[in-house]
């Protein structure tokens, strides 16, 4: 078991009088890190598809300056998941033990580190894009700290105030994937403008801005803290084999920590020095709040009957609790590189796109998974994990409309015995997972359209790659 001699200790003191305990005055210095929590054998799983998609992805980025040798073909994967981890811990260090153990408890377990290999494909695949303008960032971008403290429009894509925008119109809609609307093919010129970069930075001087990967770091930063409450309103055991952070720590500490993380990535995404990053960011935490109250709501107040804004909700939910990080950072990552305003700006609209489908095609796959066998190199639960939280997913919503008989099962939210049993016999009887993954790979379909607007680089086949992986998740 993890942090074996402290996380006992810990336990105690937060659970001395159930859930309602005050925060130690201190806690035993056993709880640092003095070193990671051994992995899993990798000889003891086999690799699925996604992992080594993800991994080939991985493999084509560009090395930071620091990076192991070159004949190394990992060489690139290692350099920048270690740099990752490397400035996620400097980030989360806390002179409090307990807050300093639990917000990194999370980050050493294993897992794909998907947002941020988003962040940084796009930015390796559009940087140079928008000529003058990549000049100013990376110009700007070198000579600044990204930790350095900061002394000193428009709408961010589906995050409604009707306190300031009125009621919403209802127009924005996710059961379809997002596209853009009279979007020219790639300008031709743009090619000679990629080449004359890689000229440029032949030099030896990094193709990701430091920006862009402090920004994947407070990706992954925002996604541990949505786990983190996650888990403690799921009221989740494990997370990902291992014991979750409500399980070993309580859940005070755990909501304490998430609200840790976001303060910390707050503060270092202010150092960004960029208004439209901060605003796009931003919005991701109330996305993600709003994501979880809408799921809330539809475990208390579930539809009587198959509806199509019943399906829109849960599709709107799925954008707000998934896809919106991806779409946005990888929104973020190219303004960062220059493609804010100008003859670029059309690449805005193309990093967000390509992040919003993949998103919402990951999450269709992974609500697909919850119905088949665990599979633990996928990290997945299985059998129902999802219908034990009361939650009816895509495939059940589809399988409702064929077998009227799931939904008194949706209703009493699965929650009498044998329900869970029955709604998986029920679903693997109707074409509710064959509608779901149909659905998920038209998703990943308009993401690929959307990378393939890209001038060609590795980059871009990286996440044209991750696109027609994502679903092969499920055979």
């Amino acid at each position: 078991m993890l942090f074996r001699s402290g996380a006992p200790a810990l336990r105690a003191i937060s659970r001395a009088s159930g859930s309602s305990s005050t925060l130690p005055r201190s806690l035993p210095r056993s709880l640092h890190f003095s070193s990671p929590p051994q992995a899993p054998n990798p000889s003891s799983r086999s690799e699925s598809a996604w992992a080594a998609a993800t991994e080939s992805a991985h493999s084509v980025l560009t090395p930071p300056p620091s990076s192991a040798a070159r004949h190394d073909p990992l060489a690139a994967i290692h350099a920048e998941i270690g740099s990752l981890k490397d400035s996620l811990f400097q980030l989360l260090g806390s002179s409090h033990p307990a807050l300093d153990t639990i917000a990194k408890y999370y980050f050493h377990a294993e897992g794909k580190h998907l947002r941020p290999l988003i962040v940084l494909l796009m930015s390796q695949a559009t940087n140079g894009l928008a000529g003058p303008g990549w000049t100013r960032a990376r110009e700007e971008a070198l000579a600044q700290s990204v930790d350095d403290s900061l002394t000193v429009e428009g709408g961010v894509l589906n995050d409604w105030n009707p306190e300031v925008s009125g009621r919403e119109s209802g127009a924005v809609t996710f059961g379809e994937p997002f596209r853009i609307p009279n979007l020219a093919p790639l300008p031709p010129r743009l090619k000679p403008t990629l080449q004359s970069l890689q000229t440029s930075l032949d030099d030896g001087s990094p193709q990701i801005l430091p920006t862009q990967r402090r920004l994947a770091s407070i990706t992954e930063m925002i996604h541990v803290a949505s786990l983190l409450h996650d888990d403690v309103i799921d009221t989740s055991p494990l997370r990902r084999g291992q014991p979750s952070a409500p399980n070993e720590f309580g859940n005070k500490l755990s909501i304490l920590s998430g609200d840790f993380l976001l303060g910390r990535a707050s503060v270092a995404l202010a150092r960004l020095g960029s208004r439209e990053v901060v605003e796009l960011l931003a919005t991701v935490i109330a996305n993600l709040v709003e994501g979880e109250v809408m799921q809330l709501r539809a475990t208390s107040e579930p539809e009587r009957i198959p509806t199509k804004k019943g399906f829109e909700d849960y599709m709107r939910k799925t954008y707000l609790k998934t896809a919106s990080l991806m779409a946005k950072s990888a929104r973020a990552a190219v303004i960062l590189g220059g493609s804010g305003r100008g003859e670029a700006e059309w690449v805005k609209e193309v990093a967000y796109g390509y992040g919003r489908n993949l998103g919402i095609a990951f999450q269709l796959v992974d609500d697909a998974l919850d119905f088949l066998p665990p599979d633990l190199s996928l990290g997945k639960p299985g059998e129902g994990a999802d219908l034990k939280l009361g939650l009816a997913t895509a495939p059940a919503l589809f399988a409702w409309e064929e077998h009227p008989e799931l939904g008194p099962l949706i209703l009493r939210k699965f929650s009498e015995s044998g329900d869970v049993k029955m709604a998986r016999d029920i679903v693997g009887r109707s074409k509710g997972l064959e509608r779901t993954m149909d659905l998920a790979r038209k998703f990943a379909g308009e993401a690929r359209g959307m990378a393939e607007r890209l001038p060609e680089s590795e980059a871009r086949g990286a996440l044209v790659g991750l696109t027609e992986k994502v679903v092969d998740r499920v055979k």
